[in-house]
């Protein structure tokens, strides 16, 4: 298991979002200077971060980006899972498997596979913030 660069810039860009000082909508520009990210880049991003309920956008001049919640209310382990197609470490674990009764690893994956769920998911927004 490998996270992309979008599930760790989709975690930079919520924090990002969540300690702005200033009230209202941060735009895109702002963002992406902040985070060294390309417009074009973060756009997919945010893109998926906003079909996914996390953020709310308003467009015009003073439109842009802001959270739908409060930051402990965001797991890590649910922004990532927007981004990634998995986290978990084998397709095993996932789908299932043929050999799965049989298989002296499995119990071995899957406990990896456990560990790590538990952990992104004890982890909030305000937890990476503090």
């Amino acid at each position: 298991m490998k996270i992309s660069t979008k599930g760790r810039y989709a975690l930079r860009v919520m924090i990002d979002i969540a300690t702005q000082k200033q009230e209202g909508y941060i735009s895109l520009t702002d963002i992406a200077k902040r985070q060294e990210i390309s417009n074009k880049y973060l756009e997919q991003i945010i893109g998926k971060l906003l079909k996914a309920g996390y953020l709310k956008s308003a467009r015009g001049n003073s439109g842009g980006y802001m959270l739908s919640k409060k930051p402990k209310e965001y797991k890590v382990g649910d922004i990532l899972s927007v981004m990634e197609e998995k986290l978990s470490p084998t397709d095993c674990v996932i789908e299932g498997c043929s050999r799965q009764e049989n298989c002296k690893t499995f119990s071995f994956w899957k406990g990896l596979d456990d560990v790590i769920n538990s952990y992104v998911d004890s982890k909030n927004l305000e937890d990476l913030i503090k």
